[in-house]
């Protein structure tokens, strides 16, 4: 890389922002800074990156980590009614809308979003070309908290996920590492396992990180955060016209399930919104099921297959289908799930299913007759796959093998979802 200082720039300005050429790439592996044409530094590139001193501090798996990964559902007590769980599920805070926040700022971008926030990935259109871009972020300090490896390698593979939904091919990301203190050894077990975790997730997808920052020292009274990585990832989408939201766009559509039928609820937004508990393990990732999931949804938009893609994260299953039916003008579904393959009880087995959390699970609607190309495609890519129902109606109904889980008018659903958050700050105001 090569920085002239003293060289007039090249300036391109697009409304209030300046780009600036600053340097050109070259091919002899050093960096060189020029200041009106003279070499004030010089230094091989490698002594700045994979060469570079390490910074080593001592480091020690906090103690805490053998008790809050123990879990043992029984000493919940009796599970409770999936209908009580699902309705306040839809009222969490990580869950619910944050339409009354984001709508107060300009999220239009000079009128070039093309896919709008809330609906799993921001789609900017890139003007004078056919592209657009789809830009996610994501982060779990609940999950970090329980396991940093894992919970940074989840929050990367949900980024991507996110963008991969919108039909976009993930190619960047960034990130920042919030923590505490450093200079405790815990702190910095946990630190350096979330960079672990976020370095196997990028390698794995093939999405370079770009860029990123830190923030460190965040404690109260020596009481640390939960270690949260917040994981920013951009996917190129190549045909504009291509994208894709999460609301089922029409009745009468095959509801697929692409990924493992595998559910966890350690960790899960589920056990803390009805047990105010955080404890067990989030369920891992596999990462090359992860890539292959992701490949195949971005492949099935870009054919023309997929009509609609959302991907299950926190609240499980019911909370990702009831998020397909919301901003639809209430169309409903009905959707018979298969007994997910989970750590639990049999008493359990129905929440497990409806609110389980696990990686690498995309809900996608298809019309009936594409569906058996998309089952084809899927096992191609060895990614399983099945029909679990179709759109239709005015109501969220979701069985498990048959017996009743879930069984909600869509309109009452989703004013649970889009009011409790702007009820509760317009009660705090008052």
């Amino acid at each position: 890389m090569q920085a002239d200082a003293g060289r007039k720039a090249d300036r391109r300005d697009a409304g209030d922002l300046h780009a600036v050429k600053v340097g050109t790439v070259t091919a002899d592996g050093l960096l060189r800074v020029r200041d009106r044409g003279e070499i004030v530094a010089e230094i091989p590139n490698r002594c700045l990156t994979d060469e570079a001193p390490l910074y080593r501090r001592p480091t020690r798996p906090p103690a805490y980590l053998a008790d809050v990964q123990r879990l043992t559902l029984e000493s919940c007590g009796a599970p409770p009614p999936a209908a009580d769980a699902f309705r306040a599920l839809l009222g969490a805070p990580n869950i619910a809308s944050k339409h009354w926040v984001y709508r107060q700022y300009d999220h239009m971008v000079r009128t070039n979003t093309i896919g709008m926030p809330g609906a799993g990935a921001g789609i900017v259109r890139v003007k004078g070309t056919s592209r657009a871009l789809a830009i996610s972020l994501d982060g779990s300090g609940r999950a970090c908290y329980l396991d940093p490896f894992q919970g940074a390698a989840l929050a990367v593979a949900e980024a991507a996920r996110n963008v991969a939904c919108a039909g976009a091919e993930p190619i960047g990301a960034t990130n920042c590492l919030n923590a505490g203190n450093p200079e405790r050894p815990e702190t910095m077990w946990q630190f350096a396992q979330m960079v672990d975790g976020i370095a196997a997730a990028c390698r794995a997808l093939e999405v370079p990180i770009t860029g990123g920052n830190v923030s460190l020292y965040n404690e109260t009274e020596g009481r640390a955060i939960y270690p949260t990585p917040v994981i920013g990832v951009v996917g190129l989408i190549e045909d504009a016209a291509r994208i894709c939201g999460r609301a089922c766009p029409a009745p009468d559509l095959a509801i697929v399930l692409l990924g493992p039928q595998v559910a966890e609820l350690g960790g899960s937004e589920y056990l803390q919104v009805m047990h105010g508990l955080v404890c067990g393990r989030p369920a891992p990732v596999d990462l090359a099921v992860e890539r292959a999931v992701q490949r195949t949804v971005v492949r099935g938009i870009r054919e023309g297959l997929i009509r609609s893609a959302h991907d299950c994260s926190d609240g499980g299953l019911a909370v990702a289908l009831a998020e397909c039916c919301f901003d639809t003008g209430g169309l409903g579904l009905d959707v018979d799930l298969p007994a997910a393959i989970a750590a639990a009880p049999p008493a359990w087995t129905m929440l497990a299913t409806l609110f389980g959390e696990a990686p690498s699970r995309i809900l996608v609607s298809v019309a009936p007759s594409d569906v058996p190309a998309l089952l084809r495609l899927a096992d191609g890519a060895g990614v399983p796959a099945r029909s679990i129902g179709r759109t239709g109606g005015s109501r969220l109904r979701v069985a498990v093998e048959g017996r009743p889980g879930v069984d909600l008018e869509v309109g009452e659903a989703e004013t649970i979802w889009k009011t409790t958050i702007e009820s509760y700050f317009r009660r705090r105001v008052a």
